[in-house]
This record gives structure tokens, sequence and C-alpha cells, in this order.
């Protein structure tokens, strides 16, 4: 039931949204140099790497100096890769990830083999459903970036701090899922990048 609903609505949201993939890799084009996707390697179900698309909303390489985006104005995003993260709106183009199968709409949020290779067996279990392009932790940590750039070593109070918290919350979730509690953090996700 949960792959027909993921084929259902990211296929509509595709066509909905096909008028606005086109003024954004335009804006994209003609704002720096660069292609329009961004491409990333990440982890997904049963630890398969699988290769998830953004709008490209960083420099060319940008990702070579760090895995994780730290405070509200990283020198590394561009001037429209502002906009589009402040309103989620980089993550689009993985509603074509969803169609394809390597996500979800809803469930935990797939990390880089970097950080999946620190988990415990406990927290690999997050590995045992699909990703997805939200979760209850994006909602509660929607300013992560923010709060990395408030701390001297961000990296360590991701590994140590956010990602475990994360994790503890997407283990919730896989206990207990349900096509109802799916369909309620896609409204409080919608809710959240609205407010």
């Amino acid at each position: 039931m949960k792959r027909i609903f993921d084929i259902f609505f990211s296929f509509i949201g595709l066509l909905m949204l096909l008028p606005i993939f086109v003024i954004i890799g335009f804006v994209i084009f003609i704002d720096s140099r660069g292609g329009i996707f961004y491409k990333q390697l990440r982890v997904g179900k049963n630890n398969v790497d699988f290769y998830l698309l953004k709008f490209r909303s960083m420099k060319i390489n940008a990702d070579k100096s760090g895995l994780l985006t730290v405070g509200g104005k990283d020198s590394r995003i561009t001037n429209v890769g502002y906009f589009l993260r402040k309103y989620k709106m980089d993550e689009l183009p993985q509603l074509i990830n969803v169609l394809f199968g390597d996500m979800s709409l809803v469930g935990p949020r797939p990390e880089v083999r970097k950080y999946v290779d620190m988990y415990s067996e406990v927290q690999k279990k997050v590995l045992s459903v699909k990703p997805g392009l939200t979760d209850y932790a994006s909602i509660e940590y929607r300013n992560e970036n923010e709060l990395l750039g408030q701390v001297d070593d961000p990296e360590k109070v991701y590994i140590n701090e956010i990602m475990p918290a994360k994790l503890q919350m997407n283990l919730k979730y896989i206990e207990n899922q349900s096509l109802a509690t799916d369909i309620k953090i896609i409204f409080r996700t919608l809710g959240k990048i609205v407010s």
C-alpha cells in the first residue's frame, strides 16, 4: 500500500511541479556556473547506496570542503541556493527518487556513508526501511544548519548529539509506522515550510 501511495503522489507531484522545475532550473543556470541538478551518494534500504537528487544550491565541488552545511550563510551556497534551501525547494527532485523506488515520501532521511558507518547495530535498524523525503527528525531539526553554525565543532556536535537524536526518532517511527502516520508527517512538514 505504501509503495502505491508513493508512486501515485510522486507522479502527481512531478506533473504539477513541472513548470516550477523549469523555472528553478533556468534560475540556477543563470545564477552560477554548474549543472542544474546535484546528485550525492547516500545510503538506502538494506545498506545499499543510491544517488539522491537535488537542485544544485551550492558552488561546484563545495562538498569537498565538508559534508555538513553550517550556519545560515554558508559561503558555499549560491544566491539562488539560499532561497531554495530556505523553502526546501532544493529537495523537490527527490520525487524522482521516490517514483523510481529508491526512496519513500516518508521515512528516515538518507545519510552519507561516512556517518552511516558510525551507526551502532541498533541504529542500523533505520536501514530496514526506505529512506524518505521527510520524517519527524526533519521537522524537529529543520534549523539544523543554524544550530551547527552556533558551535565551535559542528561535526562533533552532529555526530555526538544531533545524529543520535534523529536516529532515535527514526527508530520510533519504524516501530509505529502506518499510512495515517505518514500523512500526518507530510502535513506537519508542509506546515513547517509554509510557516
